[in-house]
């Protein structure tokens, strides 16, 4: 939480390595920060795919997709939006 300014320290990183991160981050353009988000959620959805894969081995790629989405947007909204989920059970 960002309070006036203040970054709250992080508790696995040693003061001087947080100073480091903090001023090379203030140093990035805009573009380059929404870029390493990107990056970021690209390899959140490939390794929650991945998870998805290993419990529902027989899944189609479409079905992992949906199952991704239930993950993403929680299971009523998901339903809402692309219908029930696909019948499947775990290994």
């Amino acid at each position: 939480m960002k309070v006036h300014g203040a970054i709250p320290p992080l508790t696995d990183t040693s003061s001087a390595a947080a100073a480091v991160q903090i001023r090379v981050l203030r140093g990035m353009s805009a573009r380059r920060k929404v870029s390493l988000v990107e990056d970021a959620n690209r390899t959140a959805r490939r390794l929650a795919l991945a998870g998805i894969g290993l419990r529902f081995p027989g899944a189609t790629q479409e079905e992992r997709n949906r199952l991704l989405m239930d993950l993403l947007l929680g299971r009523e909204l998901a339903e809402r939006v692309y219908g029930p989920p696909p019948t499947m059970s775990e290994r």
